[in-house]
């Protein structure tokens, strides 16, 4: 039994419906590891029933699982929009979100984030950031003033296949726009911050002003 395999036997299943998303995910789709999956997908609804939000802001979409995730640790009172870029991808995100008990707690939009996030009149209270990575820090700047003082950014996949660690090669432009980010954070004085070596790393920030 490998570690992965002793942890996946020793925490919270998976809702039967978040397992046929992601089996649907693998069967159609070429990246299917880009879904968050049955490990951190129960850290991201155990994060959120900590958290306790009324507002959470999903930058990146996919098929739907990490939004599905969040909205089962929210409160009845609380919402999730989630945008998603790929309008090729609003059929099968619907679908999914319809086979789930919690189609009405999330608002899919389909479009750029950095055209949609200033539109929308919200205060957040959580934000996750897991789009295209030679976007974060655009996406974070553009994010952050939307979040109030104690809320929370998570930002996936921060650890990059451990690529952030070595001489970014000629052309790998996402290696390169990802270290910037973690520099970045790193120096932002505005959020407190800490990296999970979880996956692909997952970054959590607070924001302190």
């Amino acid at each position: 039994m490998s570690l992965e395999e002793y942890i996946l036997s020793h925490i919270d299943k998976e809702p039967d419906y978040l397992s046929v998303l992601e089996r649907k995910t693998y069967t159609r789709f070429i990246n299917p590891r880009m879904v968050s999956g049955h490990f951190q997908g129960r850290l991201l609804k155990m994060l959120t029933t900590m958290i306790a939000p009324k507002n959470i802001l999903e930058i990146g979409t996919f098929t739907g699982y990490s939004a599905l995730c969040f909205a089962e640790g929210l409160e009845d009172s609380g919402h999730i929009h989630t945008i998603e870029i790929d309008d090729e991808l609003e059929d099968v995100i619907r679908e999914n979100l319809a086979q789930s008990p919690y189609n009405e707690k999330i608002t899919l939009h389909i479009g750029n984030a950095l055209d949609i996030i200033p539109k929308l009149d919200t205060v957040f209270d959580m934000v996750f950031l897991d789009a295209d990575k030679r976007l974060y820090l655009d996406f974070y700047r553009v994010a952050l003033p939307k979040v109030r003082k104690g809320g929370f950014i998570i930002a996936d996949n921060t650890l990059w296949g451990e690529k952030i660690l070595h001489p970014t090669q000629s052309g790998d432009n996402q290696t390169k726009k990802l270290i910037d980010f973690n520099n970045f954070i790193a120096s932002d004085n505005r959020i407190e911050k800490i990296i999970l070596p979880i996956r692909d790393g997952l970054t959590v920030m607070r924001k302190m002003q």
